[in-house]
């Protein structure tokens, strides 16, 4: 059988009536869209959309609150009905509508504007579904005296740009003049690890309970965070497998932390900037440089950005670097020692910043270390309740920056040499070594400095350092097996070993570690 198409008689919104097409583009172009093609997409939309029709037969919906006289079939809508409809609906609920007659909705006396009939009809039609969703900024943020219109942000998946913003947009520009969202935050859908579509069918649709049981619920919250939202997000067991992998990398990073301020009280204990090690000032440059980076990333929405940048911070700059070096300071140094404490205070701000910047994404994590972090007395109870960091302009060091980069590309050099000493057997760990640097004119003078610190930096037991032959132009390294004896305490190879005669274990400067804390009257763990 043929399908017969039939005209009826529907409520529409014009598009070009008050000029609703001209400013609904205008407002477009006001909003901040995310990712940016949002913006052209909706915008094509209305351009070239044509009126909107709002009515819907249905038998159940938000009804079109009008009334038709029964004698000539006049429209009756007036501000007193209407006033008289919304006092109804907030009394009764809008089932009123279906549950009495035209009578019993309309205020007493009430008379057709053209023919002066008492009897009327109810409209049977309701509203479109998405004229109820677009005026939803109406019911929320204008009813609450803890919001406030415009709402900051709008976020759905790409098909609400025909669908919710694209209503409420119109909703909005045609009632208020403006659109209802500041910006608009556009997102895929989730699919599995080969990237189709989920379905309990083909077996492999992921069950959030299931892995927050499994992995917890932080695990789940750094994979939405780690993933690159603007297109189709992918999830499967080996992509969570590698995400709780990343998260203990950067949970170890905090039990590092918190680990080695045991005996720190930042009140009394925190060495004025100015005072730190330079290695303690690097990492305090290094970690205003991520607070600025997760900052601006968090006002882009670009989650992704934040998670690699900690996840690289931690890994990279903290764990293989800093932390490798501080060791031998924290474990072996007098524990109230200038030079321990200054470890600590860098530790400190680096704890205290980095559990503020992942508490909107690792929200339980962060809540745990809040709880050990000791408190300098400023913190609120809770790591939710405190402003993220600011970037500390008086902690960025841009010559000190580059003078560490010098030493790191050295320190990687070196790091080859060992390994290739470990190759011919000569040492085992790199605190069996003594290295000799033959160095350029320039590059020895600019390590002079630093001599007696390269030690603990390239994790050896000696460091000397030699001004290289006149035609040399590149670092020459010399690694040999360290001379002296094996302290018991730092392992550090030293020729002092022995020589004290109720520590013969330990090196000199251990026995004056020793000595220092015994005198103190504290202990610190070997």
């Amino acid at each position: 059988d043929p399908i017969i198409f039939r005209a009826t008689e529907q409520w529409f919104i014009s598009m070009e009536k008050n000029d609703l097409r001209k400013n609904a583009l205008r407002s477009i172009n006001e909003v901040s869209w995310i990712p940016p093609w949002g913006r052209d997409r909706i915008y094509g939309m209305i351009e070239n959309r044509p009126d909107w029709c709002v009515s819907r037969q249905r038998a159940w919906g938000i009804p079109i609150t009008v009334f038709y006289c029964s004698d000539c079939k006049e429209l009756l809508v007036t501000q007193g009905t209407v006033d008289h409809m919304v006092s109804l609906f907030e009394e009764k609920g809008a089932d009123v509508w279906f549950a009495w007659d035209a009578p019993g909705l309309l205020p007493e006396g009430v008379r057709c504007g053209r023919c002066g009939g008492k009897r009327f009809t109810k409209e049977t039609d309701i509203l479109d579904v998405w004229f109820d969703s677009g005026v939803s900024y109406a019911a929320v943020l204008e009813k609450r005296a803890d919001l406030e219109f415009p709402a900051s942000l709008y976020l759905e998946g790409s098909d609400q740009h025909r669908g919710w913003f694209h209503s409420s947009l119109l909703t909005s520009v045609g009632t208020r003049g403006r659109a209802p969202y500041l910006s608009v935050l556009t997102h895929g859908f989730v699919v599995d690890g080969e990237g189709k579509k989920m379905s309990k069918s083909a077996g492999n649709v992921i069950v959030p309970d299931e892995v927050i049981s499994k992995l917890g619920a932080d695990v789940l919250r750094l994979w939405v965070s780690a993933e690159d939202y603007k297109d189709d997000i992918k999830i499967s067991n080996e992509i969570l497998k590698r995400l709780a992998d990343a998260y203990f990398r950067i949970r170890n990073t905090y039990r590092f932390l918190l680990g080695n301020l045991y005996d720190f009280d930042p009140k009394k204990d925190r060495i004025p900037y100015r005072d730190l090690y330079e290695i303690d000032r690097w990492a305090l440059h290094q970690l205003q440089k991520l607070i600025l980076r997760v900052r601006e990333a968090y006002d882009r929405f670009e989650f992704h950005t934040v998670y690699h940048s900690v996840q690289n911070f931690c890994a990279v700059e903290m764990s293989a670097l800093y932390f490798d070096i501080l060791k031998d300071r924290l474990y072996t140094f007098p524990a109230r020692s200038p030079g321990r404490r200054s470890a600590q205070t860098a530790l400190y701000e680096i704890l205290k910043a980095l559990a503020i910047l992942m508490a909107p994404i690792l929200s339980f994590t962060a809540e745990e270390v809040w709880g050990h972090l000791p408190k300098g007395g400023d913190e609120k109870e809770s790591v939710h309740l405190e402003l993220f960091p600011e970037v500390q302009r008086g902690y960025l060091d841009g010559g000190l920056n580059e003078r560490w980069e010098k030493i790191w590309e050295t320190r990687t050099v070196v790091t080859r040499a060992l390994e290739e000493a470990r190759k011919e057997k000569k040492i085992g760990l790199s605190l069996d070594a003594q290295v000799h640097l033959h160095l350029p004119e320039k590059v020895y003078e600019f390590f002079q400095p630093f001599e007696k610190e390269l030690k603990s930096i390239f994790i050896v037991s000696s460091v000397t350092l030699h001004l290289g032959r006149k035609d040399e132009k590149e670092i020459r390294v010399e690694v040999l097996r360290a001379e002296g004896a094996k302290c018991e305490r730092c392992w550090n190879y030293d020729v002092s070993v022995g020589q004290h005669r109720e520590h013969r274990t330990v090196c000199q400067r251990c026995v004056g570690a020793i000595q220092s804390n015994a005198d103190c009257g504290v202990q610190i763990a070997d």
